[in-house]
């Protein structure tokens, strides 16, 4: 486990204090485009996070079917993100997911500290539940463990109609992913605790995610946003969603026509925001990521270099280290 040279934020938000500490101040020209994100989730005007509703993904009506299935697509091209709605996961188990992670929170700091790492203000993250001596907290295993088994039923939904929207065979994009036997769910609990100077902070700095898709639940709190033409758009909380996100991995297979969208959390000092992140990864080592043979053309020749996935891992990292590098010295 690495341990932060950072105070935890937690420990920080707790003792009082009026300003945070100097290091989690984010570059002053980020700072111009963080606002006040209930102000924000506010806005009816401009672009909107699209919401699917998957109630009829696979209605035995075609043309119902088909549109159901194209809003999808549409979104994922255009977007890379979406709330889902009437995923088939009931309301039961997503409310047991919150109060277990809740539980969790709960407990003394010292006995988070010894599972948790932090570093940018505000996050909180158990990295694979089952990994870090959690195995005695019974409640958090058994909705944990039945949400994920649901998710994984999901995903290979939303993969089957990703497939036959670039013109494949409906299992494709799964197998290229690791199949039914490889494909890692990782889930990630991300805790933001209240924080005195939110126009300073980010809960997590801009990125995309590496996976092939990634779902999110949250406590209804506001504080996703999403870099869309060129602006930052805040997602609205939409009950009885999971907002999903298309990752890394099928925007390479797809050669760029699915999106992986940059996104970032914000933090507010009036609420805590905890975020159930479940990562739907490929193997590491056994795959090699590159543009489907399908998705590429003399007009659309591949955008990605072939790696696998661990490499793509160490690219990005790479780059991040580089860009922070650049920064310093600017």
């Amino acid at each position: 486990m690495i341990t932060s040279v950072f105070p935890r934020v937690e420990s920080l938000a707790r003792s009082g204090i009026k300003a945070i500490p100097k290091e989690y101040v984010r570059p002053q020209e980020e700072l111009t485009s963080i606002s006040n994100v209930f102000e924000e989730e506010k806005k009816d005007d401009g672009p909107q996070v699209p919401t699917i509703d998957l109630k009829e993904i696979n209605s035995e009506d075609p043309v119902v079917r088909e549109k159901c299935r194209e809003e999808l697509k549409r979104a994922a091209m255009e977007w890379g993100v979406m709330h889902l709605v009437n995923h088939g996961i009931s309301e039961d188990l997503m409310e047991r997911v919150r109060k277990a992670g809740q539980a969790f929170f709960d407990l003394p700091v010292e006995e988070k500290e010894s599972m948790l790492m932090t570093r940018l203000w505000a996050r909180f993250r158990i990295k694979g539940i089952y990994q870090f001596g959690l195995r005695h907290h019974q409640t958090i295993l058994e909705a944990t463990s039945e949400y994920a088994r649901q998710l994984r039923g999901l995903a290979s939904k939303i993969l089957s109609v990703l497939s036959l929207g670039l013109g494949l065979e409906e299992g494709r994009l799964e197998k290229e992913v690791g199949g039914l036997e490889e494909l890692l769910l990782q889930m990630k609990i991300n805790y933001y605790p209240k924080c005195p100077q939110p126009e300073l902070a980010l809960g997590v700095e801009a990125h995309t995610d590496i996976s092939a898709l990634t779902f999110i639940l949250h406590n209804m709190v506001p504080g996703l946003q999403l870099f869309y033409q060129g602006k930052w758009v805040t997602a609205k909380c939409v009950p009885n969603s999971i907002i999903m996100h298309i990752g890394d991995t099928v925007e390479i297979l797809s050669n760029g026509k699915y999106k992986s969208i940059l996104h970032r959390g914000l933090v507010n000092k009036e609420k805590v925001r905890i975020s159930w992140a479940v990562f739907c990864e490929p193997p590491k080592e056994k795959i090699i990521l590159k543009p489907l043979p399908e998705t590429v053309s003399e007009k659309e020749p591949p955008l990605f270099p072939p790696r696998t996935f661990q490499q793509h891992i160490e690219h990005k990292l790479f780059r991040k280290t580089q860009d922070a590098l650049l920064s310093k010295e600017d």
